[in-house]
């Protein structure tokens, strides 16, 4: 634990010296944004319904940003998770991001789509764990899917096929929660 603490020490000071604080929220996605992650979840699979590939594209964009002021987001994610565990924020936490842009696109009813959530570095005691939300086409595994994380880049969606994410190597969020004796969280609708 104390080495844990003591590399998320390191890291939040090394991120905190080429972090420039914004003026504002970050930018909301461009047209050209949009339409490139529409894209990419078409081709998840030729069932998906076209016009709901391109509203959860505009959906993940629009609510990200709306997260991003909701969450007041300011900083680089390190610092700003720092600013939440010591009450300066209200959320922001991955997880929280995880969280409520699963519930959004959810709240759709998407019919060609699933909605997934995921944890990187979820058994290893040097990094820190990660969550995601991924979409897929509906019945697919979420390693068939697409990751949809906006606190990796501060409030900027990131997205990527899950089996081509350069930065983390996902697992279903329950089997890890299970494996690590937290699964009541899960079953609770709590994050652990």
């Amino acid at each position: 634990m104390f080495h844990r603490l003591l590399l998320l020490c390191a890291l939040i000071l090394s991120l905190s010296a080429c972090a420039m604080p914004r003026n504002g929220p970050p930018p909301v996605g461009t047209d050209a944004e949009i339409s490139e992650l529409t894209r990419a979840i078409e081709r998840l699979s030729p069932a998906i319904d076209p016009a709901e590939a391109a509203r959860a594209a505009q959906i993940a964009y629009r609510h990200t940003h709306e997260l991003a002021i909701a969450y007041q987001i300011t900083d680089a994610p390190l610092i700003h998770n720092a600013k939440v565990n010591s009450g300066r924020r209200p959320r922001g936490l991955c997880w929280h991001w995880a969280e409520d842009l699963e519930k959004r696109l959810k709240a759709e009813g998407f019919a060609t789509l699933d909605m997934h959530r995921a944890i990187a570095n979820g058994d290893t005691r040097l990094l820190i764990d990660h969550s995601t939300a991924i979409i897929s086409a509906a019945g697919a595994p979420m390693q068939a899917g697409i990751v949809l994380d906006p606190w990796r880049k501060g409030g900027v969606l990131f997205w990527s096929p899950v089996t081509n994410d350069p930065r983390y190597d996902w697992e279903p969020r329950e089997e890890v929660l299970r494996r690590n004796g937290r699964i009541r969280y899960v079953q609770a609708g709590m994050e652990g």
